[in-house]
């Protein structure tokens, strides 16, 4: 972790260079702004304690200059003298923080360590956003995918709350990907929560943060995603999955913008829009008690549907064609094409697991057989369960050696990893799909060496 100390007082650069390095950091140090902003251009670091004051250009003035070099770094004020008016213009221009002197070790390194999660989070995010590329988009031209378009051209520039909805696998993180992407928020940090994914008894420190000592294993404070998130965007997964006490600490989060830490006194204002995802209904949720009405009526300020696949399945060519061109991309590997009636095979399967699920078995596809082009045979064998009227058994193949149960096995571990790829990796629904229960298809995943994602 690389920290620039921009400070004209050695003997505090030397202290705080004692006490970052002690916590292993990596130090850099600049004695005026003008060396300071030298250092950003020779490389840039992942956090910078800035002097308001300094001979020559002030920290103020520099600061919009580092922002330009280095855009997303965090960069802490520091000062002795300044006014609440010095602070308010400190933050306008970018400032992550502004700590005052005489400055205490224990507060330069929560700060810091405050600085460096926000730095992380947005490095993740656009870390992500690079990865998937081409991936990203929302590709199709059906009436329900170019609607989803139009919405988030419509809603992304401003501030509403976004609830978007739609089965596993059919795309909703990359629509609020896109939504904060278009956004005024876009430089800032995108983070992201699975909500159902988080232990019931966490989901608070999770969200809010907590402090030192606030529950056993709580051994050094810790900022939540609302805080991590402050100015940016956070993306609720799965909300539909929070329980009771943690929709209603949501809802007063969400009304007041203000959050306070687990075991805290202090409340902290933060600035976060919130986007929101559930493949469940959450209207039914309300009637049946187990989701809170008015936090419905907050999140869902504009709602956007995302089709399942069995919908849309005219954007079938372009999603296989798509797929395959990431993965030769990606993977490196020489894709198949498909023959006519390996894609009217693709064309009669449900897709339970929708877009999710296409790119696992045309991944699965270009790995097991590679030979081009790929038919029915190579199609099917591949999907939980053969599709209406295809003219291939699932699992046979004519002149393979392999003794009975070695061919059950293959058949058993595609269609448990189709249920698993439909379900987004939840073994628990997985099992509903499958008519099973889930210590016996633990057991199962066991035996034929399959894991969750």
């Amino acid at each position: 972790m690389d920290i620039l100390i921009i400070d004209d007082e050695g003997n505090l650069r030397r202290m705080l260079r004692a006490l970052l390095e002690g916590e292993g950091y990596s130090v850099r140090e600049a004695e005026s702004a003008e060396e300071g902003i030298g250092e950003v251009e020779r490389e840039v670091p992942e956090a910078i304690l800035l002097d308001l004051m300094l001979p020559g250009i002030s920290g103020l003035e520099a600061l919009p200059r580092i922002g330009d070099l280095a855009p997303g770094v965090p960069v802490v004020m520091m000062s002795g003298k300044a006014t609440l008016g010095d602070a308010v213009r400190a933050t306008r221009l970018g400032a992550f923080h502004f700590i005052e002197k005489p400055l205490t070790p224990e507060a330069v390194l929560l700060t810091v360590q405050g600085a460096l999660e926000v730095s992380r989070a947005r490095d993740l995010s656009r870390a992500l956003r690079e990865e998937l590329g081409p991936e990203a988009e929302l590709v199709g031209r059906s009436p329900g995918i170019n609607r989803v378009r139009e919405l988030i051209q419509r809603v992304a520039p401003t501030e509403a709350r976004v609830l978007i909805t739609g089965e596993s696998g059919t795309g909703k993180e990359l629509v609020a990907s896109a939504i904060h992407a278009l956004s005024r928020r876009k430089g800032r940090a995108f983070v992201r929560v699975n909500s159902a994914a988080i232990p019931k008894d966490l989901v608070e420190s999770e969200m809010f943060g907590h402090e030192r000592g606030a529950f056993t294993g709580a051994t050094e404070r810790r900022r939540g995603r609302f805080e991590l998130a402050h100015r940016g965007t956070l993306f609720l997964d799965e909300v539909g999955d929070l329980g009771p006490e943690a929709q209603s600490k949501l809802l007063r989060a969400i009304e007041t913008g203000v959050v306070e830490r687990v075991g805290g006194a202090k409340a902290l204002e933060v600035d976060v829009r919130v986007l929101a995802a559930t493949n469940h209904d959450l209207r039914g949720q309300v009637e049946e008690g187990s989701f809170r009405q008015d936090l419905l009526f907050r999140l869902e300020v504009v709602p956007i549907h995302l089709p399942p696949l069995r919908e849309r399945m005219e954007d079938l060519p372009l999603l296989v064609a798509h797929t395959l061109k990431l993965l030769r991309k990606r993977n490196g590997l020489p894709t198949p094409n498909l023959t006519p009636k390996a894609m009217d095979a693709l064309h009669r399967y449900p897709w339970p697991g929708n877009v999710r699920e296409l790119m696992n078995i045309l991944e699965r596809l270009a790995i097991l057989s590679p030979g081009d082009p790929a038919g029915t045979e190579d199609v099917v064998r591949l999907l939980p369960v053969a599709p209406p009227g295809a003219d291939a058994t699932p699992g046979y193949q004519e002149g393979d050696p392999r003794p009975l149960r070695d061919r059950l096995d293959d058949y058993e571990r595609a269609l448990i990893q189709g249920a698993l790829d439909g379900s987004a990796g939840n073994v628990a629904e997985a099992g509903r799909r499958l008519q099973t229960d889930r210590p016996n298809l633990y057991r199962r995943m066991k035996r034929l060496g399959l894991r969750t994602p």
